[in-house]
């Protein structure tokens, strides 16, 4: 299927999706009007979770896909097939050009995010922005779970946004962008949706807050930013801490 947005009418479908409040609904109305030419986009975290089940309940055939980067943790990969066979579906894997990692690797090194943070962002977009790249490119909407709460870089996210690196029109859908933690907590105890279990406290009252690679995140303590957990060895303020980013929501 080709793409169905019009450059001429991306303006009126902006405005359609930002004056509708409840979630369900934006997701009924894209998956309605673009079908596979729409997806969600989730490395299985609470938001995308509770946007998955959300799509389930609308009764219309739904598109999910994942960034692999083939570094993930083992129970991310366990958590999603027993998201597949909840649900009913069936999680698409973009995973990166093993050319491009095996040359990355020969040349820096496996772990080369230790070395810099460029090294790091180089990484991240062999394993995670070019593979969504060439995602986009069969896409017209790309539906997120980032929210304004996650971290302080994020507060200025818009609900709806045009994809400018993209030859043709795509519109990046955040449903959920002014719901809480404790509202999505809320959501998912109440409807009993699936959560991997690298999100609960560990002994320690330890937990991750955001997944990633398996070497570059950790869990975080009670009152750490939220995003403290990723690439830890580069925390050195807490300005830094809350502005680590993979790119993916920037260099796109």
């Amino acid at each position: 299927m080709t793409c169905q947005i019009q450059s001429a009418s991306i303006m009126e479908l902006k405005q359609q999706l930002s004056l509708t409040e409840n979630p369900q609904d934006v997701l009924f109305t894209l998956f309605k009007r673009f079908k596979d030419r729409a997806a969600i986009v989730t490395s299985g975290q609470l938001t995308g979770m509770v946007q998955i089940h959300l799509a389930a309940e609308n009764k219309v055939p739904f598109r999910v896909c994942t960034v692999d980067t083939l570094r993930l943790f083992p129970e991310t990969y366990t958590f999603f097939e027993k998201v597949e066979e909840r649900y009913g579906i069936e999680i698409e894997r973009i995973q990166p050009d093993m050319s491009e990692v095996d040359k990355m690797v020969s040349e820096h090194g496996e772990h080369l995010f230790f070395d810099s943070r460029t090294k790091q962002e180089f990484c991240c977009d062999i394993r995670k922005i070019r593979p969504m790249e060439r995602l986009l490119d069969t896409l017209d909407i790309w539906i997120t779970g980032t929210r304004r709460d996650q971290s302080e870089t994020r507060q200025n996210f818009q609900k709806v946004e045009t994809i400018s690196s993209k030859p043709h029109p795509v519109l990046k859908v955040s449903p959920l962008i002014y719901w809480t933690t404790e509202q999505v907590w809320e959501f998912v105890l109440e409807n009993e949706v699936p959560v991997n279990p690298l999100f609960l406290p560990n002994e320690n009252g330890h937990y991750f807050d955001s997944l990633g690679c398996m070497t570059c995140t950790t869990r975080i303590r009670p009152g750490e930013s939220k995003r403290a957990g990723r690439w830890r060895w580069q925390n050195t303020t807490d300005t830094d801490q809350n502005n680590k980013e993979c790119g993916l929501h920037y260099a796109i």
